[in-house]
């Protein structure tokens, strides 16, 4: 968890709340259809939870936050021109949000969807 003292006291940003960021800024990317989980007992638990930030995982570091990124991408896009296109979508959200800076996005494709139009 992020904590900021300021004259008027401390200010605490959860793990949470990054997550939600994160989240939505990933869904404005091009090509991204879904969220997955890291591993298949996660995938569960949110399944069962039904965790809106499924696929987000929050770190902390001294130099600032760390946010992996699990998704499934859709079938003949440029994965890496997509991926990239998380990274920065990701990482201006969340410092535009939170005035704290993003050490790192790490974008793990975990799919890819085939529309039926193809």
């Amino acid at each position: 968890m992020t904590t900021r003292n300021v004259p008027k006291g401390k200010i605490d940003i959860s793990p949470t709340t990054v997550a939600t960021i994160a989240t939505r800024a990933v869904h404005q990317c091009y090509g991204v259809v879904g969220m997955s989980s890291k591993n298949l007992v996660n995938g569960i638990a949110n399944l069962l939870t039904r965790d809106a930030r499924r696929g987000i995982e929050v770190s902390y570091d001294d130099d600032g936050i760390i946010i992996d990124v699990y998704v499934i991408m859709e079938y003949g896009t440029r994965l890496k021109v997509v991926a990239q296109s998380i990274q920065n979508t990701v990482k201006f959200h969340v410092e535009k949000a939170l005035d704290t800076p993003v050490k790192a996005v790490n974008v793990y494709i975990q799919g890819l969807r085939i529309s039926d139009n193809q």
